[in-house]
């Protein structure tokens, strides 16, 4: 086998996790909040008696066995609130803040929440919601904590001993979405912990490792694999002030492993070797990638070319040795191009349905154009496969959804012989690693029955220098009895200023917007070939996950 195991070890609950690491690591630093513009540093032990006495308060106050909602910015009152609910309280209900009021009422009225914790920023949110609904600012967290610790110092020790069932829901978490297809995943602290197990068998993360915190805790990707996973492993946790900022903070924290989408390895990849262009330095740059590519092992590799090129790692903080992107695909030659200047990326494979993780790329064994493989202790098998090989993706694991929360008949149509359908479409290789091609729902399947991906055109036409983003679309033509392939560009306006100036004509954004598509037909067989297109001067509506809402692009 080209791979080895990590020693990880499974808890049976996220309190049993906290204890042990707090046990082990109690005076080391696990979060680092700024305040007035300085990062502070709170340690193991001082976070998990926050934890216990805001967990002791809130039973006190009639919350126990309660829906609480947790929306606010990624900070310190977010994490207590999330692990004190959790470990003890009642079921916690992690919400985006970027929500609107009705929406966050809907939710809240649909999972019959008792009380909101929340950050100053959406209490103008909160008007909506029923009266009885208790509201909690992270303003008061504070306070509450000690009178928490007031009650445990005269003996109660309702927190510190309630049951924990690991296998009942703890955590809804609604996925994003239009209004009608918002789903709320129920997942079970042994979900939870089962994940962390399996994924830290993979990739290494260690008790020095620093944690920058970007993406948005509402989701189970951050939550799970930057929160729980560096708490569970002895790590740091630095919250960032937002992707303004990501420069100074990365500066100040000196993180050596983010979580991030494909959007923040592309941007440094960019950046890079605009620089490169800039400073006429090609010729020697790609000297030095091909002397240290030439060096093995692979550790002595990248510990050469982190050397060679430190002035390039400085500038994200000096210690950067870890990107995990999700949620979308990442471009193989982004992966392979920032591994030639000493930073790795690797591409995981995440659904909420899965507490996330269902496939990853290892540290020591993996693919740059792959998702990854299927965690050590679970299945990841294609279905249905067609004569393109392609099939449906499903997963088996204890990492695996409870199901949707007052959704019987969604949840039936997905967990199905202990096998969740993940609606995705892809093939595995003879080595494990899975490939995946799109979303069942999106597939176009032309008059003669070939079936048509439109995210692989979609990645296609967004490499093109002028477009921002793109979208195809199956036309069924009924006159000719053929489903026409249409493509809605959204112009890289920008990028154009940069080619023709500020007063670029319509007909220079047309031919660049048909240098897009015919160089993009020019790389596919003739059944694939875009038929016509239009351009979107706007771009497209957009989910709180920042993906394409499809159904709302109109044509």
């Amino acid at each position: 086998m080209p791979y080895q195991n990590y020693p990880s070890r499974l808890f049976g609950d996220l309190r049993k996790m906290l204890r042990a690491s707090v046990k082990q690591f109690g005076d080391k630093t696990l979060f680092l909040q700024k305040k007035e513009g300085v990062y502070r540093k709170i340690s193991y032990k001082r976070y998990y008696e926050d934890v216990c006495a805001l967990g002791t308060e809130l039973l006190a106050r009639g919350l126990g066995g309660k829906r609480i909602l947790v929306i606010g910015e990624n900070s310190y009152p977010w994490v207590t609130a999330y692990m004190a609910v959790i470990c003890g309280v009642g079921v916690v209900v992690p919400v985006d803040r970027e929500l609107s009021s009705e929406r966050i009422s809907d939710l809240a009225h649909r999972c019959d929440a008792a009380a909101v914790i929340h950050s100053a920023s959406v209490a103008k949110k909160l008007t909506g919601l029923d009266d009885s609904i208790v509201r909690i600012g992270f303003g008061e967290l504070g306070r509450l904590a000690g009178c928490g610790q007031e009650r445990m110092a005269r003996g109660d020790r309702s927190y510190l001993d309630a049951v924990i069932d690991p296998a009942a829901l703890s955590a809804l978490i609604f996925t994003s979405g239009t209004t009608g297809d918002t789903k709320g995943v129920m997942l079970s602290h042994r979900n939870l912990c089962f994940n962390l197990y399996q994924m830290c068998k993979m990739i290494y993360i260690g008790s020095d490792d620093i944690f920058l915190s970007v993406l948005p805790l509402h989701h189970c990707y951050e939550t799970t694999c930057g929160f729980l996973c560096p708490l569970y492993r002895g790590a740091s946790v630095a919250f960032a002030d937002g992707l303004r900022r990501l420069m100074q903070d990365m500066q100040a924290v000196r993180p050596t492993v983010m979580l991030c989408v494909p959007m923040l390895p592309e941007t440094i990849h960019q950046k890079i070797y605009e620089g490169i262009r800039r400073y006429g330095m090609e010729a020697e740059v790609q000297s030095a990638i091909r002397m240290t590519n030439a060096l093995y092992p692979a550790s002595v590799r990248m510990s050469t070319k982190k050397k060679v090129f430190s002035a390039m790692h400085q500038s994200f903080g000096g210690r950067l040795r870890l990107l995990i992107s999700g949620g979308a695909p990442l471009d193989p030659s982004v992966t392979a191009g920032l591994r030639d200047f000493g930073f790795q990326v690797l591409q995981g494979y995440g659904l909420t349905e899965c507490a996330p993780i269902a496939a990853l790329n290892r540290d020591t064994f993996s693919n740059d154009a792959s998702v990854g493989m299927a965690t050590p202790d679970t299945l990841l098998d294609v279905c249905d496969i067609q004569d393109d090989g392609i099939g449906e993706i499903r997963f088996r694991g204890e990492n695996v959804m409870l199901g949707y929360y007052g959704m019987p008949d969604e949840t039936s149509r997905v967990l199905r012989d202990g096998w969740f359908y993940t609606g995705d479409l892809g093939y595995l290789d003879e080595k494990g690693f899975l490939f995946i091609v799109g979303r069942k729902k999106n597939m176009i399947v032309t008059a003669d029955g070939k079936n048509i991906f439109p995210e692989e055109l979609e990645g296609l036409l967004d490499h093109s220098r002028f477009v921002k983003e793109s979208l195809v679309v199956g036309k069924k033509n009924d006159k000719a009895q053929t489903v026409e392939l249409v493509a809605v560009l959204h112009p890289d306006y920008e990028a154009l200023r940069e080619r023709y100036g500020e007063s670029f004509t319509d007909s220079q954004l047309d031919l660049e917007m048909n240098r897009a598509v015919t160089g993009t037909n020019a790389q596919l067989p003739p059944y694939k070939r875009i038929d016509s297109f239009s351009v979107s001067p706007t771009p497209f509506p957009k989910n709180t996950s920042r993906k394409i809402i499809r159904e709302a692009v109109v044509l």
